[in-house]
């Protein structure tokens, strides 16, 4: 028999305010039990479950999210995510239109904008 993954976790100070911030990210509801204050927040259908935790985030992340925006362009989608309230951490952008940009959510854990699909096939 083999395992599948149910969850991704992701601690966080402030649970809730964390997965309100991707909730909205990824356009995807929180599950309709969650409430503000809540410990264990799920966004539906992304699998992400967020953990209050009383220590603070201290070193770069092991794991992290690569996004592919489905109806706008990369830069477009990197504006549109820092404007929710993530900060740019390292732009890796060239000018050629290729690479991507790592960015942090309200807790600093990094993340990646990538080229849409689109993008991706137009050269």
């Amino acid at each position: 028999m083999t395992a599948r993954i149910r969850h991704v976790t992701i601690d966080s100070a402030d649970a809730y305010g964390l997965a309100a911030f991707w909730s909205q990210v990824l356009d995807l509801p929180l599950h309709e039990d969650d409430r503000p204050g809540d410990e264990y927040p799920l966004i539906e259908g992304a699998g992400l479950l967020f953990a209050t935790v009383p220590e603070p985030k201290t070193v770069k992340n092991r794991v992290h999210l690569d996004l592919e925006p489905q109806d706008r362009t990369r830069d477009e989608e990197v504006e549109r995510v820092l404007a929710l309230g993530a900060t740019l951490v390292d732009d890796r952008r060239k000018p050629d239109g290729t690479g991507w940009a790592v960015l942090a959510d309200p807790d600093g854990n990094e993340f990646c904008v990538e080229r849409s699909a689109a993008e991706r096939a137009s050269g």
